[in-house]
């Protein structure tokens, strides 16, 4: 309530906006009862990456690294060092000796690459004066050699040395970047993915070339993921999933994200003319391997990667665009928001008739590239043999501002970050309740009982 009043959340219009709200209190399949806001940052967090079991570094526009432990909310390290804003950060695991320490390598729009030790916070590396700013990271342990991109591809060794580089040919830059077999790595670059290859020598000299250029999306993409080791992904800002082989770098199965309107939005559509383009946009890709949870526009679609079908969606899943999704099980699956909101969602057979919250206009997925008149027509829900809805399970209110990204820690708990400088940790109440039980109980015993 009280981030409704503040703004956090615009009036609700829609009849699928006033159902998804009323939840209520009552949530029983929602165990995070319980949340710890974490400060520190004072300016917008947009990242997270999980260290270990027990920490997670934060990082975001103030140029700050921040290591917190996730049991007791506790800031561990504060890493100084950039000048402007993170624009991206990723693990380093390397092994020295028989031990597995992890370092943090983090990239700014100060031009410069920084490696750190989350243990002691001290900064071991940094390249400074880089051509451009670096906009992705990619770790490829197996070789332990880093890539990083942003006008340029360069990859790196474990001691920061510069290996190799290739310019792109694209004037947006490399926005992702995903580790492919064979030493491959694919790039997404404007409405390309390119596929390099990087030769390891005897003498251990490293160089890249690039083998193929994907060209078959007509927008901007916008997510890149691995789905498994012979599956990757794309999204488009146009609503465009591609599912590619990622040996042969084939087009596996391509579906066009779009939706039919309420006939009474007729005459505004004329208006207005198409729908609007972040309405369509995939701006998050996750998977377990066998299912793809699509963040598009403020709606959420699960793809079977097995059955290259949809299995189940939820058009109006926010009020806003939908910015991180994550799969929790083959059923379950939590989504945060630019509207501030943290959801968790469960699969469930869809009622008949349709449910009105949808207003029975289903997102088709039109088989073909989206300038051409393949495929059917658009069909409503119960047109769709075996489609599935999403049921809200849970509503976490929290965060003022959007809600960037988050990252599972299972048993031990949820961390969201947002553009309200915040973190906020959230944890199995019942679960939390018991360990201070036993806690309890065990002092009482050192001490002799009461």
């Amino acid at each position: 309530m009280l981030r409704w009043i503040l703004g956090g959340r615009e009036a609700q219009g829609s009849a699928e906006k006033t159902s998804v709200l009323c939840i209520g209190e009552d949530q029983p399949k929602n165990c995070f009862t319980e949340l710890q806001v974490l400060k520190g940052h004072f300016d917008i967090v947009r990242f997270l990456v999980q260290i270990d079991d027990f920490r997670c570094a934060s990082a975001g526009d103030d140029g700050l690294v921040l290591v917190w432990n996730i049991e007791t909310g506790e800031r561990l390290q504060e890493l100084r060092g950039h000048s402007q804003q993170i624009t991206a950060i990723t693990t380093f695991s390397c092994k020295n000796g028989h031990a597995l320490h992890t370092s943090l390598i983090t990239a700014s729009s100060d031009r410069s690459l920084s490696l750190w030790d989350p243990d002691t916070g001290n900064r071991v590396q940094t390249i400074s004066d880089l051509q451009s700013s670096v906009k992705c990271l990619l770790v490829l342990e197996r070789l332990c050699l880093w890539v990083s991109g942003g006008e340029e591809v360069c990859v790196w060794n474990k001691d920061f040395q510069l290996q190799c580089q290739r310019p792109n040919h694209s004037d947006t830059g490399i926005t992702a970047l995903i580790e492919l077999p064979k030493n491959c790595v694919a790039a997404a670059m404007d409405k390309e993915i390119v596929i390099y290859r990087l030769t390891v020598a005897t003498d251990s000299s490293v160089s890249v070339a690039e083998i193929r250029c994907l060209s078959d999306h007509q927008d901007q993409i916008r997510a890149l993921i691995n789905v498994n080791d012979g599956l990757f992904a794309s999204g488009s800002h146009a609503g465009e999933l591609i599912l590619w082989d990622a040996t042969e770098w084939n087009i596996l199965a391509y579906e066009h994200i779009l939706w039919e309107e309420p006939q009474s939005c007729t005459q505004a559509e004329i208006r207005l003319g198409a729908p609007k383009p972040s309405e369509m946009s995939i701006q998050h890709l996750s998977t377990n391997g066998r299912l793809i949870l699509a963040a598009v526009g403020g709606g959420l679609y699960v793809y079977s990667v097995l059955s290259k079908t949809v299995v189940a969606y939820r058009k109006l899943a926010h009020d806003s665009n939908v910015l991180h999704t994550m799969l929790l099980s083959d059923s379950e699956l939590m989504s945060c928001s630019e509207d501030g909101s943290v959801r968790m969602w469960e699969i469930q057979e869809l009622p008949l008739p349709a449910e009105p919250a949808s207003s029975g206009f289903f997102g088709m997925w039109t088989f073909g590239r989206s300038n051409k008149q393949a495929g059917p027509p658009s069909k409503k829900a119960t047109d769709v043999p075996n489609i599935r809805t999403l049921e809200l399970t849970g509503d976490l209110i929290g965060h003022s501002g959007a809600v960037q990204m988050f990252v599972s820690f299972n048993e031990n708990g949820l961390v969201t970050c947002s553009t309200d400088h915040l973190l906020i940790l959230w944890k199995n109440g019942e679960r939390q309740s018991q360990l201070r039980s036993l806690a309890l109980f065990q002092k009482l015993e050192e001490n002799g009982g009461l």
